[in-house]
Order: C-alpha cells, then structure tokens, then sequence
C-alpha cells in the first residue's frame, strides 16, 4: 500500500502497536449493533457540540434480569459452534441493554473477549458455523472485528518474554468520549477513528510502556512526531494525546483522506485496515464504543496467552486455557 506520491510526516516507523503486542488476536468485547442509537461520525456540526453522557445507568426499578444473562460461563465453549454462537448473542444483547448492570456488562463483555478470541484463532469451518447462528447485526460487526483482528496479527509477533509494563485503569469512557469528541470539534477528524487508534495502540490508555520503535503515551507518538503534533502538551496526558492525533491525521489530509491519514499514522496496510474495521463499527452503534472500552490486556508469550491485569506487574500475569477448537 506504500504509496510514493505520500511524502507528508510519518508518526513513526512500522511498527506494531502495544496493544496488537498485547494480543496477536484483537479481541471483539462488544460487536453489537444498537440501531436504534447510530453515529456515522460525520465532521462535527452544531448538532454534534453536545458532551455525550456515559452509557445510561439502569433504572431503580426494572425487570428481573434474563436467566440467559446469569448463564454465561466465565470462559467461552468455542469447541461448540452452536453453543458459542448462543452465548455470544446473550452476551452481546446485554453489552446494548441500557438496564443491564455495570457487573452485567462487564461479565458479558469478558466472556465476549475469550470468545472471539478463540473465533478469530479458528478454522474457516468452525467460524462459519458461529457467523450463521448469530444475529444479522451482530454477525456483521463480530465479522469487522475478526477480519480486523487478523489484519493485526499479520504485524504482530509472540514474544518471548512478559512485556516491561504497567497497566493502568482507562480514563472513565465517558471522559475519553469527551476527549474525542472535542478533537473532531477542531479538526473534523471523526471521533470513531480517534477512538479506534486508542484501542488498538494501548487499550484505552491500560497500557503504560515504550514501543520497541520508541513511541509512547496513550496515542503512541514518538517524541520528534510529538514536538511537530503535541502543541506544547503532556504526551503522556489522554486529552493532548488524543488532541495531537487528531493534529496529525488532519496534517495528512483526513477526514478525505482517511486511509492516507491512517498510514501516515502506522504505514502498515494491516493497521490502516484494522481502524477502519474498528471505526466502522462504532459509526454503526455508539454503544460497540461502550464495550471497546472494557477490553483487557491479553499478550501473546511463545504459544501461551497471558491477561495482564490492572496492576501489573505488582499483580501477577494470568495464564489463559487454550480454548481453541480442535
């Protein structure tokens, strides 16, 4: 995808992201479509100035939860086509519920991370399987985060050693939303490609730690990029990173361009093809934003998957059963 005619800044060398290190299989947390609550991301007008609220919380009084819901494993049956499809349709009717529970989203959005964990590791045959059990919607954006998935993997590595980081808690998502939002207001770069550089680059800011091309912050900027995009901010700091990208994709002719923009961002056709999965599927449903923002950190050691938790490294690394289907 190089192109020659591109001679505008490049953030940094090919390189693949700390996330995508994290985990060579990109894993889908909230693929659900809500069509009743759809964004296309277009540049902000005066309709789009206002801050968004967080995901809504549930009403003092509601229904008795779906015994579905309560049935979800802690980790997905993926040798079972017909099983899996089932479990992530619950799971995923409960990541668009506005009366599901914080608890409840966030179980279901693990179980959904495992899940297509294992779909994206598997055969054609078995992923086919799954795709025609779940629903129209779901199935469409689950397909965009596991072809966004492997695109990753092609740029990625297992490593073999446990990564010098720390993991750290995201912003609140409300917040980051806000973050995003007020850099499409100045640049006009839609919010969904902010969002999804963030996701794949350092899951939200979880991540704290230098690429091995030397980029860092939340946005994973290089320091030379920084001092030409960073407008005298803290690279470390969420919304001047945010800000910053924004800078930069708008430098390299987004929103127009946004492929171009993509690859001055990482030149990797892999990458610029990830984000706009990951972007596509927020336009779709603001609420796959909501889920994105639960994704942990899984990395890839030799042939085994670690989770790192949120206070890693005082809190140990995780290692995760192979759940792949044979």
């Amino acid at each position: 995808m190089r192109d020659s005619t591109r001679h505008r800044h490049l953030s940094r060398p090919v390189a693949a992201p700390l996330a995508v290190c994290a985990a060579l299989s990109c894993l889908l947390l909230s693929c659900t479509a809500d069509e009743e609550s759809q964004d296309q991301s277009a540049p902000a007008t005066s309709a789009q100035t206002r801050e968004p609220a967080d995901r809504p919380a549930p009403p003092a009084t509601r229904s008795a939860p779906d015994q579905a819901r309560r049935s979800l494993p802690a980790g997905s049956t993926s040798r079972d086509p017909i099983a899996l499809a089932d479990q992530l349709n619950q799971a995923a009717s409960t990541v668009r519920d506005p009366q599901a529970s914080a608890v409840e989203v966030r179980k279901a959005g693990e179980f959904q991370q495992l899940a297509v964990r294992a779909l994206a590791d598997s055969p054609g045959a078995f992923r086919r399987k799954v795709m025609g059990r779940l629903h129209p919607q779901t199935a469409l954006l689950t397909r965009d985060c596991v072809h966004a998935a492997i695109a990753l993997h092609s740029i990625s590595n297992p490593e073999p050693t446990l990564p010098k980081w720390r993991i750290v808690p995201p912003p609140p998502p409300a917040r980051l939303l806000g973050y995003y939002r007020d850099a499409q207001r100045r640049t006009g770069v839609p919010w969904t490609y902010l969002a999804a550089i963030h996701l794949v680059e350092t899951r939200m800011g979880r991540i704290r730690g230098v690429s091995t091309a030397g980029a860092r912050g939340p946005m994973q900027f290089l320091p030379s990029t920084w001092d030409r995009y960073g407008a005298g901010g803290d690279i470390n700091d969420p919304h001047d990173a945010i800000l910053a990208a924004a800078r930069l994709l708008r430098a390299n002719g987004a929103p127009a361009d946004i492929d171009g923009a993509l690859w001055h961002y990482n030149p990797a056709s892999a990458y610029v093809r990830a984000v706009n999965a990951y972007a596509r599927t927020m336009q779709r449903s603001r609420s796959t934003y909501f889920g994105y923002w639960h994704w942990r950190v899984l990395y890839s050691r030799a042939r085994t998957t670690y989770l790192l938790p949120v206070g890693y490294p005082q809190t140990p690394a995780v290692l995760l059963e192979s759940d792949q289907p044979r």
